[in-house]
């Protein structure tokens, strides 16, 4: 089944609401978790679901995702027919960039249709889960569906963000509801209902089909959630898969998070450090792969004085750190990152090639790559301090942007809250 499928990655989207960590990138190229990129958990689900054509379209500012699929996933052979392929807007279908996450598909049709596929996953590049989409495209095979949407049990309370979807005991969809301000619940549960995860198997003769008609209609947004699924309802076959069962390789740990905001974000790290964390990174025939790095082992050392003894505790450590006599608790240090004796660095994420010099303090903070944290400062302590030079999020993580400079003769502006985003694919996924 795998074999005569091809995959969509959508990972065009802005995410303005985690400013300023994509002033430079898109959503789907944050640095997660000390080691990854977001849009290595989406790839490496395919990759180990059997999926090996891939397309995955970009649009906004893309240069930080190219280069991590270049590094990083040069792994298919195209002589046999895999393949990753980036594909940015080209404008073959008007003189529009994508409009909607259905428009970029749309404009891509003729890619679809060359590839001979008889199915299309289409998937979102920006989400943080572990997901069997061979198992997905069984349960979509055995009911003859025109289309199957992952979904997950949701609290009603939170649902009005998502997709909320009405289904038959035998699984088949006879309502959907996008994003609705009083969100149906499930009969046999009320404080739960059923959301869409944004992952879609089509059959590629209904997926054209219901695009091309979506194109021509003047008041669609171009959306799946809120104008294809709605419009298919009754003309349709649609069935709803359940996220986290039985079905499928991967360990049914139920992960799935969109790190929407800084604050969800930030909380989607910090599950990894828990004594037993909600995904599970760690199975072994079903990693996470992203790209390599060359770096040295980390290392953690007392420092040259021998004054501060070195404490490290519910961390995780990045190739290349070293860690000379400083304090790393609850903590996550991304590669070639150094902590200075007397520094203490708690409730943390660190990207690449960030300097905590000594006795500086980081405390519920997020600090972008290339950064040199100046000795004794402190930051995440002064919210008032902290609010005249960085964003602070609605729960108090305070971020300092890439390439910041402290005590410079010119101080850079600082980082605004949102952006005013251009239209992207997978504005839904990340507005």
């Amino acid at each position: 089944m795998q074999d005569r499928t091809i995959s969509v990655v959508l990972a065009g989207g802005v995410g303005a609401r985690l400013h300023p960590l994509t002033v430079e990138r898109a959503k789907a190229a944050v640095p997660f978790g000390g080691n990854y990129r977001i849009i290595d958990f989406t790839l490496s689900n395919c990759l180990h679901s059997g999926i090996r054509r891939i397309l995955v379209l970009t649009q906004y500012k893309s240069h930080s995702l190219h280069k991590q699929l270049r590094d990083g996933w040069s792994v298919f052979n195209p002589s046999i027919g895999e393949y990753v392929t980036i594909v940015p807007p080209q404008m073959r279908t008007g003189k529009s960039w994508y409009a909607g996450t259905a428009d970029a598909v749309y404009q891509n049709l003729y890619m679809i249709r060359r590839s001979g596929a008889e199915n299309v996953l289409i998937l979102p590049g920006d989400h943080i889960y572990r997901m069997d989409y061979a198992a997905m495209l069984q349960y979509h095979r055995e009911r003859s569906a025109d289309v199957t949407v992952a979904c997950m049990k949701v609290p009603t309370e939170k649902a009005s963000a998502f997709g909320v979807m009405a289904v038959h005991e035998d699984g088949r969809v006879h309502g959907f509801q996008d994003k609705p301000g009083r969100p149906r619940s499930l009969l046999n549960d009320p404080d739960h209902a059923l959301a869409s995860m944004g992952v879609y198997a089509f059959s590629c003769e209904t997926l054209c089909s219901v695009l091309e008609d979506d194109a021509l209609d003047k008041h669609s947004s171009h959306d799946f959630d809120r104008d294809i699924l709605p419009r298919m309802i009754h003309t349709d076959s649609i069935y709803a898969y359940q996220f986290g069962g039985d079905r499928g390789r991967v360990s049914a740990d139920g992960y799935w998070r969109d790190v929407r905001t800084i604050d969800s974000y930030h909380a989607a790290n910090m599950d990894l450090l828990v004594p037993d964390p909600p995904i599970d990174l760690y199975q072994s025939d079903w990693r996470i792969y992203t790209a390599n790095c060359q770096s040295p082992p980390a290392r953690a050392t007392s420092g040259q004085s021998g004054k501060h003894g070195c404490l490290i505790d519910n961390a995780i450590l990045g190739a290349g750190t070293v860690v000379a006599g400083g304090v790393v608790t609850k903590s996550i240090l991304s590669r070639d990152v150094r902590i200075d004796e007397g520094a203490v660095v708690s409730d943390s994420i660190v990207f690449d090639n960030v300097h905590v010099g000594p006795g500086a303090q980081l405390k519920r903070c997020i600090v972008d790559k290339h950064v040199q944290i100046p000795p004794g400062e402190k930051i995440g302590f002064d919210s008032y301090r902290d609010s005249q030079r960085f964003v602070i999020s609605d729960g108090g993580i305070v971020v300092v942007p890439r390439d910041y400079r402290f005590n410079s003769l010119v101080t850079p502006e600082k980082p605004r809250r949102s952006l005013d985003p251009p239209i992207s694919i997978g504005q839904r996924f990340t507005a």
